[in-house]
């Protein structure tokens, strides 16, 4: 807990942290939290409203020009395969999605008093609702949205921002040995990207310890790209985020996005031979390489 919260929870009574956390069940502590900002935005002024959303990075627009960024998203929804389900996401997903699906700390998250959070990461959610139709029967589940997040991060870290849009994917099905079923899932998705960045796109990959993923992509997924496909050793970011391995993806002008296999929906449907791979894109930042849209 940060010195600040520390300092707050001692202006309060003692006992209070307790009671809010446990002794309340999620919907009167739901009322609770609403009653207290009906107080709070009754004594809010139009002049208070206008200054915070001068000050406010949540609530900033994008500087991407919407008409150039349709056009990308049109592209890319025209380019995505039949096999991919399109979903347009709710903006609010259940609260402890992130944390709870894909250990990312709760500070992170921009949360709300209705026991829901904002969405921060559309492949969290995308793997909840594939966990939901592999449950149902479905052998495999493919899913594409594009997503407008928001993200509690560092306001002084360069390059981060407090929302963006996200083109995601995510694929879950059931091993078949050898890493067969994970060679397939990356085929789809680098080949998906591939269509979409064309002659420039540059894809890489990290593996964590020993596994059959990195022989199928030596021996599989690589001989059927059409681009290359570099081992980045080096790579420390996503070890305790991704299982097995990680990938890149790029073009010659730089990094749009990245991806992996995780265990999202085999601990969501607690089974281990469940196999999931996301993959996604900022599609400002793809827009602004693209700028006749």
């Amino acid at each position: 807990m940060s010195g600040a919260s520390e300092r707050v929870w001692r202006k309060l009574p003692t006992n209070l942290r307790d009671s809010l956390v446990d002794g309340l069940s999620p919907s009167e502590l739901q009322s609770l939290l609403l009653d207290i900002s009906r107080q709070r935005a009754a004594k809010v002024s139009p002049a208070r409203v206008i200054d915070r959303w001068r000050a406010d990075r949540f609530v900033q627009p994008s500087t991407t020009d919407p008409r150039k960024l349709a056009r990308t998203q049109a592209r890319l929804w025209e380019l995505l395969p039949d096999q991919f389900v399109g979903l347009e996401l709710s903006p609010l997903t259940p609260l402890g999605t992130c944390s709870a699906v894909a250990t990312v700390n709760q500070d992170k998250v921009v949360s709300t008093i209705r026991n829901t959070e904002v969405a921060s990461d559309p492949t969290n959610v995308l793997a909840l609702e594939a966990a939901v139709r592999r449950r149902a029967g479905a052998d495999r589940v493919d899913l594409a949205t594009c997503q407008r997040v928001v993200r509690a991060q560092r306001e002084d870290a360069p390059g981060l921002f407090a929302h963006f849009q996200l083109f995601a994917l995510v694929s879950s099905a059931r091993d078949t040995g050898s890493a067969r079923t994970e060679a397939q899932l990356l085929l789809d998705h680098l080949g998906f990207w591939h269509d979409v960045l064309g002659e420039r796109a540059r894809f890489n990959f990290t593996t964590f310890g020993p596994s059959a993923v990195r022989e199928r992509i030596v021996d599989t997924v690589r001989p059927a790209l059409k681009t290359e496909f570099a081992e980045d050793t080096e790579r420390e970011k996503g070890s305790n985020y991704y299982a097995d391995a990680a990938i890149g993806i790029a073009t010659t002008d730089g990094e749009l996005g990245d991806g992996g296999f995780t265990r999202w929906t085999a601990e969501l449907l607690g089974d281990a031979k469940e196999r999931c791979l996301i993959s996604c894109i900022s599609t400002e930042r793809l827009t602004a390489l693209r700028p006749n849209g």
